[in-house]
């Protein structure tokens, strides 16, 4: 929850909303981009790729690199080596991501199955066959491009030759010749010697009626297409449900279409993306933090300055916070709370429970929970406000205490000699501290893990996904989340155990000082102030 830290963004400056379509600028360089569905991949000029949001199949996880070409299909992505060997990751259902050992020029992934060019121009293909379209046909290609059941490959000659399912026209190509090929549902688009753009297929969303004009290049998306015309400027037709067939201006040298989502990227190596974003929750931030604090589904962060700094989920408002300078940041379920600098607290987003009226008075620290907040007093006492009605969350007991944490449910705090008290929802154990001694605790959703003196960590509550069965070893710090939980080793790595929907239990290489943990995405502060997020930022 947002009981340690917390959590930040791109510098977009735009609101998320609640799923909808956005616009998010990510620091390069880049030297090309690739959207697939839901998620987007970057390829940096060292060779590294670095991907973003939906992360369910494991597909905003690339292996270290170097490559020198990417293609995202449905969900998943392959990757061209400098050798010339294929790397996928991501969604295996159908084998799509089992790449044959061979070496290939050019690679494109599709929904379900993944086709390459041999150095000799002949194609190999490898996943889902059930319409043929992982069976290419005699000859050699120039470029191939890979579709939802059928696959298309450009000859020396110019002309296209298609396979795979035909039931909407996809496969049934116009005479004439073309330089570039795009494949992707249900329908494909070709570029024509003379700049012009040939469509064919399914048209329901008028996907398959290209604008007039010349391009240098076109890719097709789930029921929209893009190009780029001789001016860089980017032009999209289709469904434009979410903002993917509604470019941002600006000057462009690539472009991707993804599901419902689109990425172009600029001349100075920066990618823009617009569409479909989800939350964005897990997005990597550009710029320094000092604190981090990662909520249900959105993160926000604290900048050198003492300024605050939010993405993702902006329903209620809890992803916009006021101006001013503060001290430490909590995000919650649907609101956020942060100490200013004279100790008191402002809270934003929803208040319908009360938890985003503090009451007066100067705190040394925050917490927030699911629909309450905390908030730990100079002289030791702890104050509470919001839902109380069911489980008594809001309600601590007196004494004095150094540190406090909210779960979704519950709080636990640890008192000055180092024992810990909970009080709230105990339906799982996660208010029932063992015995000892702590330096540090953090409530999740229905469990809570401590850190002992020695540095081992503790954990009680529920352990179905065996988020209360820490490794051994040291840590400095510890983050407990929705059902799952992470540590700061002494190294400065990171270690996650739990539950590893959308890859939250996976996280990048250290070392970090400090982390945050939410309900399905982990945010972490490298020692030069940056951010790394990992796990899902949009809904799955």
């Amino acid at each position: 929850m947002g009981s340690d830290s917390g959590s930040a963004g791109p510098d977009s400056g735009v609101d998320k909303g609640h799923g909808g379509g956005s616009t998010t600028t990510l620091a390069g360089p880049f030297t090309q981009v690739a959207a697939g569905a839901i998620f987007s991949c970057g390829l940096r000029p060292d060779g590294s790729v670095v991907c973003w949001g939906d992360d369910f199949r494991g597909q905003a996880e690339p292996p270290a690199g170097p490559f020198t070409q990417i293609s995202a299909g449905g969900t998943h992505i392959c990757g061209l080596r400098t050798d010339g060997s294929a790397v996928c990751w991501g969604d295996n259902s159908f084998g799509q991501s089992t790449a044959r050992p061979e070496t290939f020029t050019q690679i494109s992934a599709g929904s379900y199955s993944t086709c390459a060019l041999r150095p000799d121009g002949t194609a190999s293909c490898w996943g889902s066959n059930s319409d043929g379209e992982s069976s290419p046909p005699a000859g050699t290609f120039t470029q191939i491009s890979t579709g939802e059941g059928h696959t298309c490959g450009l000859r020396a000659d110019g002309s296209i030759n298609c396979w795979g399912t035909n039931e909407y026209g996809q496969c049934t190509v116009p005479a004439g010749a073309f330089i570039q090929v795009s494949a992707r549902f249900r329908f494909t688009c070709g570029l024509r010697a003379n700049g012009t753009i040939s469509c064919w297929g399914t048209n329901d969303f008028g996907q398959a009626s290209p604008p007039a004009g010349t391009f240098t290049q076109i890719s097709t998306g789930q029921q929209h297409a893009c190009g780029l015309r001789s001016d860089g400027v980017a032009l999209c037709w289709g469904e434009d449900s979410n903002g993917q067939a509604s470019p941002p201006t600006g000057i462009f040298t690539q472009i991707s279409a993804g599901h419902a989502n689109t990425c172009g990227l600029q001349a100075d190596g920066t990618a823009l993306c617009w569409g479909y974003g989800g939350y964005e929750q897990a997005m990597p931030a550009s710029g320094t933090f000092r604190q981090v604090s990662a909520g249900t589904y959105n993160t926000c962060g604290l900048r050198t300055d003492g300024s605050a700094f939010c993405w993702g989920d902006n329903y209620f408002g809890k992803s916009s916070p006021p101006a001013g300078t503060f001290t430490q940041i909590s995000a919650g379920g649907a609101h956020t709370c942060a100490l200013q600098t004279d100790g008191s607290a402002s809270c934003w987003g929803d208040n319908g429970s009360g938890e985003s009226t503090p009451p007066a008075g100067a705190f040394v620290q925050i917490c927030t929970g699911l629909i309450h907040s905390c908030g730990l007093r100079d002289d030791g006492s702890v104050a509470c406000w919001g839902d109380n009605a069911v489980y008594g969350q809001s309600t601590p007991p007196a004494g004095t205490f150094t540190q406090i944490s909210a779960g979704s449910h519950h709080t636990c705090g640890l008192r000055i000699d180092g024992t810990v008290a909970c009080w709230g929802d105990n339906e799982r154990g996660q208010s029932t501290p063992p015995t000892g001694t702590f330096t540090q605790i953090s409530a999740g959703q229905a469990h809570t893990c401590g850190l002992r003196t020695d540095g081992t960590a503790t954990c009680w509550g529920d352990n179905f996904y065996r988020e209360s069965k820490p490794p051994t070893g040291t840590f400095t710090q510890i983050s407990a989340g929705f059902a799952y939980t992470c540590g700061l080793r002494s190294d400065s790595s990171v270690a996650c155990w739990g539950t590893n929907g959308a890859g939250k239990t996976i996280p990048p290489a250290g070392p970090f000082t400090q982390i945050a943990l939410g309900w399905d995405h982990a945010c972490g502060v490298r020692s030069d102030g940056s951010l790394d997020c990992w796990g899902d930022s949009v809904l799955p």
